[in-house]
């Protein structure tokens, strides 16, 4: 079993090569759902990494459903042409038709444009998945399309509850593609995901930090929330999933 991390930083990407995960999912605006990182956030992070790991970028354009306009598409055509010819090893896509089906046309067009940029290049598609009509319908359909993985937390809020779904995933795969679990996975579920035949996991491992003050004021926020927090990543937390990943990966070695 694989473990991926999402982060948000240079220092993320790096905490989580230090801390020994196998892959990170490299995006911005984590608490929108993940947005199509920077240019500059993909050198650093690459520079934090050295190699270590690989570094998957997300590409998504905006935050909300996943039924994209043409330039929205055309946004995205771009950000997947560059941000692999930089240097990621991967990227993270997915859009659906307004009839919540996989939208062919549109994630071939990002599957075909990430092939001609980088041949070897990974392509995971993202939790579009687990807002689709029939996530096994879509799989059928992924397959088609050449992904190398899918990450979904089994058509449910969290991967925990959606165990069930994400079994008949791996079953009807056979292992053509690789169904990585993730979506409020905890720590606790490894072990279930593992008995699943769950080949990998994924999780933001973050906390919040903040620097409050009376006088801060609000930029945008409509939640009423502190104005100065944000996401980082948990080095402790890292760790503890790599010790629950090795750990099952030890027991089915034995």
């Amino acid at each position: 079993m694989k473990l991926e991390i999402a982060v948000t930083s240079a220092a993320g990407a790096g905490t989580s090569a230090a801390e020994g995960a196998d892959r990170i999912e490299l995006c911005s605006g984590l608490e929108l759902g993940g947005l199509t990182p920077s240019q500059g956030l993909l050198e650093s992070s690459m520079e934090h990494v050295d190699g270590r790991l690989g570094i998957h970028a997300l590409v998504r354009c905006r935050p909300g459903d996943f039924h994209y306009s043409a330039s929205d598409v055309d946004t995205m055509v771009h950000e997947v042409r560059h941000l692999l010819a930089l240097g990621a090893d991967g990227v993270v896509v997915g859009a659906l038709t307004r009839d919540d089906e996989v939208d062919v046309p549109v994630t071939a067009k990002l599957v075909d444009v990430a092939r001609q940029t980088k041949p070897e290049a990974g392509i995971t598609f993202h939790r579009a998945i687990d807002q689709s009509r029939d996530p096994l319908r879509a799989l059928e359909q992924l397959l088609e399309l050449g992904f190398t993985r899918v990450l979904t937390s089994g058509h449910e809020p969290t991967a925990g509850e959606g165990l069930p779904t994400l079994a008949q995933l791996v079953e009807r795969s056979a292992g053509a593609i690789e169904i990585m679990a993730g979506g409020g996975l905890k720590l606790s579920d490894i072990p279930a995901m593992h008995a699943a035949g769950l080949s990998a996991v994924h999780l933001s491992a973050k906390r919040t930090v903040s620097t409050p003050a009376d006088s801060a004021i609000s930029l945008g926020s409509q939640d009423g929330a502190d104005p100065t927090a944000y996401s980082v990543t948990d080095r402790e937390t890292v760790r503890a999933a790599r010790a629950a990943v090795n750990a099952v990966n030890l027991q089915s070695r034995a």
